[in-house]
């Protein structure tokens, strides 16, 4: 052994472990977080509800090239996106969200059907997804609750480690005129442009667009969807 390697070796795993233990407190403070959301809240209770996700449906549907295709759903909480995929036809679908609540009542919802999906309780930022498992990546309103570079930089690699050369990503956040809070916590307000930096040249963007969502209070929040389709590297 090089003894004199010891001093930086020590170092490095120093600092490796204190990047561990500040991804483990912040997703347990995030898991705490959003566990109070859905148990004191109805699924039509939070701004974010929408009946039926119909602008996310037609992307993936133009994304997915088939039943087939295996799409995941980022955040997917109680929506009933996964409903609608079921519906269609879809036969390979996973659901991710950091709430066991939202999780449960989606499962609850869906009855028998539930068990043709594969569920994961986790964090975007913590979670170990297969190595290029999906065809499809979906998010709506997760991506603009990561404020910190470094969050944001561990959601990408997570993207481009689990989505296939030739997939696409479908991501929506709030646009420029969107809200600065949601559901307590500060978040990331993105135009097209700016979205598509945070992801780099090797998720290339096929279109972007701008939706009005009425929240079930009355009042209207502006979000942006970017499609990309993920590159193969060099």
């Amino acid at each position: 052994m090089n003894y004199s390697m010891l001093p930086g070796l020590l170092v490095a795993y120093a600092e490796e472990t204190n990047r561990s233990q500040h991804w483990r407190g912040t997703a347990m403070d995030t898991r705490t977080h959003w566990e109070k959301i859905y148990r004191t809240k109805g699924p039509e209770a939070v701004s974010w509800y929408r009946p039926h996700l119909e602008r996310s449906l037609a992307l993936i549907e133009r994304a997915a090239g088939g039943t087939s295709a295996s799409i995941i759903d980022v955040g997917g909480g109680e929506s009933t996106l996964v409903d609608d995929l079921l519906a269609r036809g879809y036969q390979n679908l996973s659901v991710l969200d950091v709430s066991q609540t939202a999780i449960d009542v989606t499962k609850k919802r869906l009855g028998a059907t539930a068990e043709q999906v594969h569920w994961m309780v986790a964090d975007i930022t913590t979670v170990q997804l297969e190595p290029l498992a999906f065809d499809v990546w979906h998010d709506r309103a997760v991506f603009h609750f990561l404020t910190t570079m470094e969050q944001r930089i561990v959601y990408v690699r997570k993207v481009a480690e689990a989505v296939r050369p030739g997939g696409h990503v479908i991501v929506s956040t709030f646009g420029p005129e969107g809200p600065a809070q949601c559901s307590g916590l500060e978040v990331m307000r993105y135009d097209a442009e700016a979205l598509h930096e945070q992801f780099g040249a090797r998720f290339q963007l096929v279109e972007s667009s701008r939706e009005l969502h009425e929240t079930p209070f009355g009042s209207t929040q502006q979000f942006l969807y970017c499609y990309c389709r993920v590159e193969r590297e060099d």
